[in-house]
């Protein structure tokens, strides 16, 4: 049994296919699929069940893979543990992020990590929630900036901001001219949501849980619609389609200023209105795995963005 077996192993695993499987490890496929025959011959058991159309792991495989991918990690520490005695926060660090929050928190997150860690650059990726989970547990990323809740997958979690939320509506809504919103007045309005998997639909059902019926006869609701992104729905107020919410990070600097909020790019289109006393919020997290050995680069990161700007938002420790 080698490293290189049982790193062919995890990449079927994960790509549920031979060729790919090869093409991700540099290798042929006759190349690594002779090697993982070998590796199963020798452990006596099937780690796949192969067919025509696709690769699914066995019940038995799915522990091997799992404890491959155990190996593979405590083999790399090795290098890692190396690689600290000279500079601890020497090579890239892999960090996903939600679609929510990337193009609102990376401006001056990458800032932030340039500044103050310029040896360790960021390998950058978005995705869903779940995505980002299942890339944590295989190791493709190293750690993900997420928004609570997710499903306890006993990964290490540090608690980064809570981030209010804001509504957004068309400029000549008669919401439009309100210095605050509450949620009661939000059920009456066309809501333009995510789709799914976006856990910030989630949030915003859980405000205003009326619109998770998609109901057009209900009194007092009206059909939600979907969007792909939050810019994209942004353009669909504008349009008059709806109102929805929006994270605070996402609001254009000086929107919730009534002295400023004219000057801001969007203004001829949208208004921003925050909530009426304590406003419904998300809660933002850092996650990696317990194993994971980079110490300095999780502590260099978390500092990174507490020192990013983050208005309206309260900062964690």
């Amino acid at each position: 049994m080698t490293l290189t077996e049982l790193k062919y192993v995890v990449a079927v695993a994960r790509e549920r296919h031979f060729g790919r499987a090869a093409e991700a490890c540099f290798v042929s496929q006759p190349t690594l699929s002779v090697a993982i025959k070998k590796l199963e011959e020798e452990l006596e058991v099937k780690i796949f069940e192969r067919s025509a159309s696709e690769v699914t792991v066995t019940p038995l495989g799915e522990e091997i893979v799992r404890q491959a991918q155990v190996v593979l990690e405590q083999a790399a520490a090795i290098k890692e543990i190396a690689k600290r005695g000279k500079d601890p926060l020497a090579g890239p660090l892999r960090l996903g992020l939600i679609y929510t929050i990337a193009p609102y928190l990376l401006p001056d997150l990458v800032k932030q990590v340039i500044e103050r860690a310029r040896q360790m650059p960021l390998i950058l990726q978005e995705n869903f929630t779940a995505k980002l989970l299942e890339q944590l547990r295989l190791g493709e990323i190293d750690a993900a900036i997420l928004a609570e809740p997710f499903p306890d997958t006993n990964l290490a979690v540090a608690p980064l901001y809570d981030e209010p939320f804001v509504a957004v509506v068309p400029r000549d809504h008669p919401l439009a001219k309100r210095d605050s919103i509450t949620a009661e007045e939000l059920k009456r309005e066309t809501m333009l949501l995510l789709g799914n998997g976006h856990c910030f639909r989630d949030h915003v059902l859980q405000v205003c849980p009326e619109f998770a019926r998609f109901s057009d006869t209900a009194e007092g609701i009206q059909k939600s619609f979907e969007g792909s992104s939050l810019e994209t729905i942004k353009h669909m107020v504008a349009a008059g389609m709806g109102v929805t919410l929006v994270p605070r990070l996402s609001v254009p600097k000086g929107a919730l200023d009534p002295a400023q909020r004219d000057a801001v790019g969007d203004a001829a289109y949208v208004r921003y209105i925050p909530f009426a006393g304590e406003p419904p919020t998300r809660r933002v997290v850092l996650a990696w795995r317990r194993s994971f050995t980079r110490y300095e680069a999780i502590a260099a990161l978390r500092n990174a963005i507490y020192a990013c700007e983050l208005p309206g938002c309260k900062r964690l420790t």
